[in-house]
């Protein structure tokens, strides 16, 4: 596992939307000696790796993980907070947290729901909303949270670990999407000593959970001529999803999205990457997905137009405090990036924004 440390180092860094320089720190060091670096005004770090042709080809990964804020304390010292991302409140109750502050970090549990002993019948099958809910840091009072640092507008992200499961399994906070992070970081010190027919830009965008906004700004500066999003995708493989219009497995390989609410896959540039795998061997999935939105989907209407796919890993239980994905996933989705960059050369480029 030669990427694995990589990719435990990005998750395990903090970084809601809008407070990511922790994850574009860690980028730019892994970047120092194989690409130039710069930002947009958003926070979007852009990592350029120039090759033997004129095409720009956009690797996007959001940098941003789902979250929270602190919006104020109350009296006693407790938390109220908002949540920052598309968060279901089932998976919110007892979690622990850590509030980023100006102090240091702060370590709470998000709680709010009362012991089963003294809850009234009516309770019992309620679900809590995040508004009733309220993070403990073991503050005495709304001054003693204040003294530790807590003010609102500090972010709040999980406080998990990173764990190996069976069967090359790994179990880790924000693989959406630093999971893609890690790919195109890989992918751009696997160029160092290979030719290629383009320039490849490597693109951490900012605030991709709250309105794809980075992803905008950056495409702004590039112009790119092809944009190839690096994401994780929604699995099939687990009880209740048996009945999808997908398959989609952990194990399976990496995934090409046909569609999601945001974006329709260019057809020739997703042509292109289906032959690329057939001839290195290497078997793809495919997803839908037309419940949330990808950094195409804005990318893809930058200027005369970005002809756009958006590919990556599966990965299950995103926008929770764990997820999962399969590492040989993860080594076969960069296996297949290398060989795309290494063939998508001018003429090609031509053919699939001509379309033909």
């Amino acid at each position: 596992m030669r990427h694995i440390e990589l990719i435990r180092e990005l998750t395990q860094a903090g970084g809601i939307a809008g407070f990511e320089s922790r994850v574009t720190d860690i980028i730019e060091k892994h970047m120092n000696g194989f690409a130039e670096v710069s930002y947009d005004n958003m926070g979007s770090i852009i990592c350029e790796k120039r090759g033997g042709g004129a095409s720009k080809v956009m690797l996007p990964a959001h940098i941003d993980e789902v979250g929270f804020m602190v919006g104020t304390v109350t009296k006693e010292g407790f938390v109220k907070f908002y949540p920052i991302g598309g968060w279901w409140n089932h998976v919110l109750l007892s979690q622990k947290v850590i509030i980023q502050t100006k102090n240091g970090d702060i370590k709470g549990i998000l709680t709010g729901a009362k012991p089963p002993h003294i809850l009234e019948e009516k309770d019992r099958n309620r679900l809590y909303i995040a508004k009733e809910m309220y993070i403990d840091i073991g503050a005495a009072s709304k001054e003693n949270a204040l003294e530790m640092g807590v003010h609102p507008g500090d972010p709040i992200i999980p406080d998990t670990t990173f764990e190996f499961l069976a069967n090359d399994m790994v179990l880790a906070k924000a693989l959406d999407d630093r999971i893609g992070c890690a790919l195109f970081v890989d992918l751009i010190q696997a160029l160092k000593n290979i030719d290629h027919p383009n320039n490849v830009y490597g693109v951490g965008t900012s605030q991709e959970e709250v309105g794809l906004r980075g992803a905008t700004t950056s495409a702004n500066i590039i112009n790119p001529d092809i944009c190839i999003a690096l994401e994780v995708f929604v699995p099939t493989d687990t009880p209740g999803m048996d009945n999808e219009n997908w398959e989609c497995k952990l194990g399976g390989g990496p995934v090409l999205g046909l569609a999601d609410s945001s974006v329709i896959g260019n057809r020739f540039l997703r042509d292109f990457i289906i032959e690329t795998a057939k001839k290195e061997d290497i078997e793809l999935q495919f997803c839908f997905l037309f419940g949330g939105g990808t950094d195409a989907g804005v990318i893809q209407k930058t200027g005369p137009g970005v002809p756009s796919v958006v590919m990556g890993v599966p990965t299950r239980y995103i926008h929770t405090h764990y997820s999962m994905f399969n590492y040989n996933d993860y080594e076969k989705t960069l296996k297949l990036l290398v060989a795309i960059i290494k063939n998508l050369d001018d003429d090609s480029v031509r053919m699939i924004k001509r379309g033909n």
